[in-house]
């Protein structure tokens, strides 16, 4: 079976998830913390799984360098885990809707069958990168702090310049030294989608208005800035209802 795109098998996918998700927080919830840490841990390492996966399976290892943003979320993921970084973690909150937009607009993979190899090594890893950084925030392990919106900002946007000047790097020397991929075909790569959007629907959008690489891919900044504000405005709008302006020791063990 084909998984597809906004077919029913991709809906139940999504789903299905979202169940994963809930349950593992469940499962969790009135767990000790070591042992919080210690299956979350464990579960963070499955994004470096298919990192290896994509080097080794298809004998064009340039081409899926973990520079995307999923895979520097998968890579960043255990470290999170295991340091509990207030930093790194406010950062995934942002990073993790990388990993939602993969999911839910899955182009790359859309003819892949759900029981191959290629849907576990992508499906799997992605509904763990998306849900892990949200189950850490609900378990209380790391904790939302509205003053690390600039420094996730800051590096998203340095992450995303160093990856450009990657993209430009990689594609240039390959073009000079006709570096071929499985396909047979001179290799150009596109991580962060710097380049080009590649048919995602929303990133065509801004390239329309802004027809530049590296260019047009700055309009998610604005975007990522309204919704940090609006998961950390609603976070301050929670605390203040549920405990008062007098519940200041109580609002600090949220």
């Amino acid at each position: 079976m084909v998984w597809g795109t906004f077919t029913i098998t991709h809906i139940l996918s999504l789903l299905l998830g979202a169940a994963i998700i809930i349950g593992l927080y469940f499962v969790l919830k009135n767990r000790t913390v070591k042992t919080q840490t210690i299956v979350l841990g464990i579960l963070s390492f499955a994004g470096i799984a298919a990192i290896i996966y994509n080097l080794v399976a298809w004998g064009s290892p340039i081409e899926y360098l973990p520079l995307h943003l999923c895979s520097l979320n998968a890579m960043l993921l255990p470290i999170v885990v295991f340091t509990r970084n207030k930093y790194l973690g406010n950062l995934l909150l942002l990073w993790s809707i990388g990993a939602l937009a993969a999911l839910v607009l899955n182009n790359s993979v859309a003819e892949a069958k759900i029981t191959s190899w290629v849907f576990v090594f992508y499906y799997f890893p992605h509904v763990l990168e998306f849900g892990i950084p949200l189950i850490l925030f609900k378990l209380k392990l790391i904790k939302l702090d509205k003053k690390c919106i600039w420094s996730t900002l800051g590096i998203t946007l340095g992450a995303y310049i160093i990856i450009h000047f990657i993209n430009v790097l990689i594609n240039q020397y390959c073009i000079v030294n006709n570096i071929l991929d499985w396909k047979g075909e001179v290799v150009q790569v596109n991580y962060m989608f710097s380049i080009f959007h590649e048919g995602n629907p929303l990133l065509k959008f801004f390239y329309d208005l802004i027809p530049y690489q590296f260019w047009y891919m700055l309009l998610c900044l604005p975007i990522a800035l309204v919704y940090l504000f609006a998961i950390y405005g609603s976070y301050e709008i929670y605390k203040k209802v549920r405990y008062g302006k007098n519940g200041e020791k109580e609002k600090n063990k949220v």
